[in-house]
């Protein structure tokens, strides 16, 4: 426990990887920076509960890619019909970087593979990435091998 004492450290430690992981579901700064701080209030409120099973930023992680599937189906059954419209305008902007793109690419794929590639992004050991999922490590190298052939080859779609 000595390791999250002080909270201010652990939202400092983990605030960029979390809002990362969250731009990987929305594709919208606002939507992640609100996300990511709905997390930590997840964390502050659930500190009791860290048993130290896993590491801390399993923990977190975990804590965010929950929160981000709730909230992002959350969205899609309020407003099913808008989502699609607002991602067809910020497809059609020229002016993308290639790291929105990368964003926008990655919001498209389906839950699991956002929650595989977002955190392999983030450097995160496959091994923890497979603890957090509860999958195999040999599924989620083969995972993340598709993911990258899913991405390369929407960057290549894309004139990349």
């Amino acid at each position: 426990m000595a390791e999250i004492k002080n909270f201010d450290k652990v939202y400092l430690d983990f605030w960029d990887r979390v809002f990362r992981l969250c731009m990987g579901y929305t594709g919208n700064e606002a939507w992640a920076k609100d996300l990511s701080q709905e997390t930590f209030v997840l964390v502050w409120q659930n500190l009791d509960k860290f048993r130290e099973e896993s590491q801390l930023s399993t923990w977190i992680y975990r804590i965010a890619t929950n929160h981000c599937l709730r909230q992002v189906e959350k969205d899609k059954k309020q407003n099913s019909a808008e989502l699609p419209t607002q991602h067809e305008e910020e497809s059609s902007s020229e002016s993308n970087t290639e790291l929105e793109l990368l964003h926008r690419f990655i919001s498209e794929l389906p839950e699991t593979d956002r929650i595989i590639i977002t955190l392999e992004l983030e450097e995160v050991k496959q091994s923890e990435i497979a603890q957090i999922l509860g999958l195999s490590e040999g599924n989620i190298r083969v995972r993340i091998h598709r993911i990258k052939e899913r991405l390369t080859q929407r960057f290549k779609e894309n004139g990349y």
